[in-house]
C-alpha cells in the first residue's frame, strides 16, 4: 500500500528543569538520544529520522549517527516565549514527508517493533475515520480531582478496579498523523485518534530520576520477566 513517506521526528532540548541532561541521560550502554535513533533506524516503514533541537551538542550527535537534524531557535525551545503548539507546527513545518511519528528519546523501551505494528495499523486507521494515532496505556484507577472521585461511588455503590471504566493516559512514545494535519492543528494529534494500547512498560516516560530508574530496571530484567508482549492491539 502506497501510503506517502513517513519521518520519524525525535525533539530535544538544552537542559532539563527536573532531571539534568535527561536526553542524554545513560541507558542501554549508549544515551536515551542515540538509544532512539538506533531504534527508529530499526523501522524500515521510517523514510527519514530528524532530531531537531536547539543543541549543538546534541545535533552534532545525531548528525554523526547518520540521520537529519534541524536546529530550532532557542524561542522554539522555551514554552515562555512559544506554545507547545506553535512548536509542534514550526516543526511540522520544517521538515518533509507525508506524514509525521513524533517520536520522543524519553520513551526508550518502545522498540522497533512496537513502532512497526503501530505504523500496521494506523494507515487502515485512516481510511476508516479516524485522524491520527496515539499510544495509550489503558488504566482502571480510583481517580479524584478536587472536588472528588471521578470515576466511582462511595458506599454501597462501590465496585471493584476491574468493573471501572477504562480511562486512557496518553504517553509520549508514539504520535502520529499526515505532516499536514499537525501544521493545521498545531497539534501532533487531532480530536479523534486511533488507540494504539500499549502496556506499562512500553508506556514508561522518563521525567524524573526516578522514572529513568524504573525504565533501566525494565531493561535489566531476566528474560523471563520481561518479556512481555510490547502491545495490544487498539480497537477500530
Amino acid at each position: 500500500m502506497n501510503y506517502g513517506k513517513i519521518t520519524a521526528v525525535i525533539p530535544v532540548r538544552e537542559g532539563s528543569r527536573r532531571l539534568k541532561n535527561k536526553n542524554v541521560a545513560p541507558f542501554a550502554g549508549t544515551n536515551l538520544l542515540l538509544n532512539k535513533i538506533e531504534q527508529l533506524k530499526k523501522v524500515p516503514e521510517v523514510n527519514k529520522i530528524v532530531v531537531t533541537s536547539d543543541s549543538d551538542t546534541m545535533l552534532e550527535m545525531a548528525r554523526q549517527a547518520g540521520v537529519d537534524i534541524h536546529k530550532r531557535a532557542p524561542e522554539f525551545c522555551d514554552e515562555k516565549t512559544k506554545t507547545f503548539g506553535e512548536v509542534v507546527r514550526h516543526v511540522a513545518e520544517n521538515v518533509d514527508g507525508d506524514h509525521i511519528l513524533w517520536a520522543t528519546c524519553t520513551s526508550p523501551l518502545v522498540f522497533p517493533n512496537v513502532y512497526r505494528q503501530a505504523i500496521s495499523e494506523y494507515i487502515p486507521a485512516l481510511e476508516n475515520g479516524y485522524d491520527s494515532l496515539v499510544a495509550f496505556e489503558r488504566i482502571k484507577r480510583y481517580l479524584w480531582d478536587d472536588n472528588g472521585p471521578l470515576n466511582y461511588k462511595l458506599g454501597l455503590e462501590h465496585v471493584p478496579s476491574q468493573q471501572l471504566p477504562d480511562l486512557y493516559v496518553v504517553t509520549d512514545g508514539i504520535l502520529l498523523a499526515p505532516r499536514e494535519k499537525m501544521i493545521e492543528w498545531s497539534y501532533f494529534h487531532g480530536k479523534h485518534p486511533y488507540k494504539f494500547i500499549v502496556d506499562k512498560r512500553t508506556a514508561v516516560d522518563i521525567d524524573d530520576g526516578l522514572d529513568l530508574a524504573t525504565a533501566r530496571a525494565w531493561l535489566d530484567m531476566d528474560e523471563s520477566v520481561s518479556h512481555i508482549l510490547p502491545f495490544s492491539k487498539g480497537t477500530m
